[in-house]
Order: structure tokens, then sequence, then C-alpha cells
């Protein structure tokens, strides 16, 4: 099983639900040979209460920090939860969890970033998992793979904090100059990659993503493990970072659609799909898996940045027919 959940993807973002400013035809096909689902519900319009309620089947207002998780948040999920990756793997199957957590990680003081972090996606359910902590507008802004941070450096320690700022680097406060992306509101703190976050960082230079890679490298992650275990039941949970902000596009999709970073973003996420999808195909197992393609809320135009989404719509609709989106009621 392969369940790809994107990240403040409308309705109308897609063009097998009448998008016709964008067309994805990779999430199209994916459609076309199975069902398109025209009146389905998240449990939550923001995202860490949305993976919550899905991976735990429990309604995410009913438990304490389950609002949208800081990058130094420890596990939301508790271990002794029976989530959906237990029962896959309780019936025989491998899992992995690859791209965006936004669950927390670690004990109730946080994730130690500079050694083994425990407890993890390990204890509720998944064999694997390789990992944004957070989001990509929060700090700290590396991977963590099975319980470690890639290529942490003993000599290079990470910092993270949410209050008060840790280190010299720059932030986007103190040093818009220094930025490729500016922020419409808030994110003005650590500036990585030329784009300044929420929350303050210092050390883990040799950790740090690219964003213009991220999608490339989550998706070369999922299709490694598919492969690896073509010949055994598997559950695969991908979680993508389009189309939140920052909206960094590899150069392939940059002004490639006609409506800005964010419309160069729809065709990453399509690619990104396409690419799952044509790993099953080749490794003959497509018809044997259950694909599922969902959003973990609606969608959201300036959502920190000055990326001109909402200038640059064109006439795209991305709530489709509805007038809600992320963080509405409805």
């Amino acid at each position: 099983m392969v369940f790809i959940i994107s990240d403040d993807l409308g309705i109308g973002d897609l063009s097998c639900y009448g998008a016709t400013k964008v067309q994805t035809p990779n999430i199209d096909r994916l459609a076309s040979e199975g069902i398109l689902f025209t009146n389905t519900y998240a449990s939550s319009s923001i995202s860490t209460p949305s993976r919550f309620c899905l991976l735990t089947g429990k309604y995410p207002w009913r438990q304490d920090n389950t609002g949208i998780a800081p990058g130094n948040s420890g596990m939301v999920i508790d271990t002794a939860v029976y989530t959906m990756a237990d029962m896959f793997r309780n019936n025989g199957y491998a899992t992995a969890a690859i791209g965006k957590w936004h669950l927390g990680l670690g004990g109730a003081e946080g994730p130690d970033w500079n050694g083994e972090i425990t407890p993890s996606p390990h204890d509720i359910g998944f064999d694997h998992y390789f990992l944004i902590p957070a989001t990509v507008d929060r700090v700290p802004c590396v991977y963590v793979e099975d319980n470690y941070v890639v290529n942490a450096d003993p000599d290079d320690p990470i910092y993270v904090d949410y209050n008060k700022k840790v280190g010299d680097w720059p932030t986007g406060k103190e040093n818009p100059e220094l930025l490729k992306l500016h922020p419409s509101h808030g994110h003005d703190n650590t500036i990585i990659n030329g784009i300044s976050r929420i929350g303050y960082m210092t050390g883990g230079k040799r950790a740090l993503w690219v964003d213009e890679d991220i999608a490339d490298t989550i998706t070369s992650k999922a299709r490694q493990f598919i492969i690896k275990n073509k010949n055994n039941p598997f559950f695969l949970y991908l979680g993508t970072q389009d189309v939140h902000v920052p909206r960094i596009p590899h150069p392939r999709f940059a002004g490639k659609s006609g409506l800005g970073t964010r419309g160069d973003v729809i065709l990453q996420l399509d690619w990104t799909v396409g690419e799952i999808m044509n790993t099953l195909d080749s490794l003959g197992i497509a018809g044997n898996t259950i694909f599922i393609f969902t959003s973990d809320n609606g969608p959201v135009l300036d959502d920190g940045y000055k990326d001109y989404a909402e200038e640059m719509l064109n006439g795209h609709t991305p709530s489709g027919i509805y007038r809600g989106g992320k963080y509405s009621i409805p």
C-alpha cells in the first residue's frame, strides 16, 4: 500500500477536479485508474491534528498537544496507541514513513538532535523512516533517518529553540538583505538557504537540506523502499512538502506553471506522484498495490512569505467550488 499525503493542496488545484490553469497528468491518471472521491473530509484544517487522526483513528481534540507542533516538539502520538502502521506491521508488512512528519520526535522535552532520538516512529509501527521533522518553514532544517539526524557532525552540534535566539546565525528580522524569499508575516527567525524560518537554530551545517532538492530526495527514498520490498507486502506513508511554504521548486519546475511558485510546486507534486506510479509499474506490482493520494487540509495562498501566490492566480481557484481552506472551520 502507498499512502501519499500532500500538504496544503486544494481540491481545485488538480485538473482531475476541474482545474484548467494548471495540469496534473499523473494525479489525473491515478484518478482515472481508480476512484475519484468527491465527498471526503479531513479531521482538521491544519497539519498536525489531521495527520494525528489519520495515523491513530483518534479525534485530535480529545488529546492535548495536537495543535501545530513546533519543530522541537516531543512525540505527539503516544507509543501505547495502536496506529495504522502497527496494523500493517503486525500483519507482516514492511512499513516506512518518508517525508514530512510534523508529529514530534523524542520524549516530552523534545528530541536530542545530537544523539539517538527516541521515542520515534519506530515505536509506533514504522520499521524505517526518513523524515522532515516538522514543516519546511520551521527549524531544524535537517532530515532525520532511523533515530539520527542525517549527516550530523559531532563537532558542529545542533541547537534549536522556539523562544529565544541560539547561536549567531543571522535572522530574517535582523538581516533581510540576506534573503532570497522575504516573509509577509512571521517567518523571520533563523535564515537557512536564504529563507528565514519559524524558530531559531544553530549548528549542523553539514546536515542542512537544500529546499530545491527536497522533492527529489524524498521521492528517491520512497522509490528505494518500494524497490527493496517489491517481493513483500509493504506500507509506505509518504508526506510531501509540496505545496507548503516556502514554495521553492527544483529548477526543472521553476517558472513552468504560469501561476508563480505555488503553481510550480503543484507541478513538482504531480511529478512525485508520477515517479511513484512509474516505479510500481516498472516492478509489475501496480495492479497489486492500493494507492491513495490525499491532502492534509485545504489550500492557503499567503502563508507567511511574499511569493505572490494570490497575485498570480490568473483565475485559478485552489478551493474549487468551496469557500473555505486551510485554518477555516467547515
